[in-house]
């Protein structure tokens, strides 16, 4: 990617955290948005004195006006570097991801958040992880740093390893993989983030998701466990591809919306105007 596609994200919830931002936060504090009315005693700041509701009130107290303080967030971007992530039949899945996490580096520091990066396939893999820091490169350096991994066969508890680092904590975290494992393990894991903004954010190629136009025989590798085989494409097999592909993305997108969130598709390149779309879409 020549230059980071910069995106505008934004939450359907306040944040906590007293460091200040662009984000609708819970404090109290120099904001702009009106929150209460409090005594002068209370809140010693003549700046704020509300003349009209003091003459309103109906103890006869000086009022001042109370607003809410914007927040900054942490950013966390969980990438699955897992084999089947290193597929792609013009650009890996897991180069689109690394896109991704570049324009995610960018458009958070553009706004004064906090980015940081974790990354699994069958265990943690400290060797990418990053802390959460304000840098203007450091979605470049993640970034880079995916491109040039290697990954071993993928599973849940490599997953389950990097998301008991941000259990309880309050944060936007988007969870980047292409869901190629069974879903029944993920519901206790989300469970664990359910202080943060989650967005499961599903990588394909069109590849895997779109059969070959003609018939053949073709030869099959699993990247995950390595099997091989060969798969006879006639016309019946490649409607069953199709139909295994949209029932897939049905249950995703059940399984997602039954915890109140929901998934954003990433297939053979990265969007910035449709992420865009999608915190605006949330937040309406």
């Amino acid at each position: 990617m020549s230059s980071p596609q910069e995106f505008h994200y934004r939450l359907s919830r306040r944040m906590g955290g007293q460091r200040p931002g662009s984000h609708g936060g819970m404090s109290l504090g120099a904001g702009l948005e009106f929150a209460t009315h409090m005594s002068l005693f209370d809140r010693p700041d003549p700046r704020r004195l509300d003349i009209r509701a003091s003459v309103r009130a109906v103890r006869e107290e000086w009022l001042v006006r109370v607003n809410r303080q914007r927040a900054g967030i942490a950013v966390h971007a969980v990438i699955d570097v897992s084999t089947s992530m290193h597929f792609g039949a013009q650009k890996s899945k897991l180069d689109v991801a690394a896109d991704f996490v570049e324009a995610l580096g960018m458009s958070a520091f553009r706004v004064g958040d906090v980015f940081g990066m974790l990354a699994f396939d069958s265990i943690a893999r400290d060797d990418l992880y990053a802390p959460a820091r304000l840098s203007r490169g450091s979605g470049i350096e993640m970034a880079n740093k995916l491109r040039e991994c290697t990954g071993s066969a993928g599973n849940i508890t490599g997953l389950e390893q990097v998301v008991a680092q941000l259990a309880g904590r309050q944060a936007l975290v988007f969870l980047v993989s292409d869901f190629h494992w069974p879903l029944a393990r993920l519901g206790p894991i989300l469970e664990m983030m359910s202080h943060a903004f989650v967005v499961p954010v599903v990588v394909w190629d069109e590849a895997e998701t779109q059969p070959p136009d003609r018939d053949a025989i073709a030869p099959l590798r699993d990247l995950e466990t390595g099997a091989t085989g060969t798969l006879w494409l006639r016309p019946s097999y490649k409607k069953r591809w199709r139909d295994a592909v949209t029932a897939r993305r049905a249950e995703l997108d059940d399984f997602f919306e039954s915890r109140s969130m929901r998934a954003f598709y990433m297939q053979g390149a990265f969007d910035a105007d449709a992420m865009s779309r999608y915190f605006f879409e949330a937040a309406a």
